[in-house]
């Protein structure tokens, strides 16, 4: 059982990871050849983090805050959006901790990075088929998106923005995690 101190240490910690996250989300940039609204940041990062030290459930709740901040701060103007961002942030960020759980090594983290960045593409591009294109569309008042635009924008920008975020995600996250996995271990051994 999970003693006062280490349940308001993890709290504190997820807090800060998810403060961190949104700020990180205004660091972004789009890729080259893809539709400028997609823009790539590194807000995974501390929900990574969070996830790895505790449970995926606790980078569910770093993305959750991230988006909430998020949305409070931006004032609500694009909420489709932050509903597609929390979506691609917990499809991306539960497999890479549910398999690094699962195999404690770097091969448990880079194949979790591999899957996470396959689930985030495909997930995505489903529930932007499905759901966030014409909730978008919805939203700001356009017309219906006919199945062969939405078909044409899934295939030539959100699965390839998707698929190239998170390999660029995981690159980034892979030394970082060498880094921080002496300081994580320290932790994780404090509060279980």
């Amino acid at each position: 059982m999970m003693n006062q101190s280490s349940k308001l240490f993890k709290l504190i910690v997820l807090a800060i990871f998810g403060t961190m996250s949104m700020v990180l989300m205004f660091l972004n940039f789009p890729l080259p050849f893809l539709p400028q609204y997609l823009k790539v940041d590194f807000s995974e990062v501390p929900a990574l983090i969070a996830a790895i030290l505790f449970t995926p459930a606790a980078g569910v709740i770093v993305e959750g805050l991230k988006n909430l901040l998020y949305l409070i701060y931006t004032g609500a103007g694009d909420p489709v959006g932050v509903v597609a961002n929390f979506a691609a942030g917990v499809l991306f960020v539960v497999p890479v901790a549910m398999l690094y759980h699962k195999v404690k090594s770097t091969k448990g983290l880079v194949s979790g990075l591999v899957t996470g960045t396959v689930v985030m593409a495909l997930g995505m591009s489903v529930l932007n088929y499905f759901i966030i294109l014409p909730a978008y569309s919805w939203f700001m008042g356009w017309e219906t998106m006919s199945a062969q635009v939405k078909w044409v924008t899934v295939v030539a920008a959100i699965l390839p923005f998707n698929a190239l975020k998170g390999i660029i995600v995981a690159l980034l996250f892979v030394p970082l995690f060498a880094k921080l996995q002496p300081w994580m271990r320290q932790k994780r051994l404090n509060v279980t």
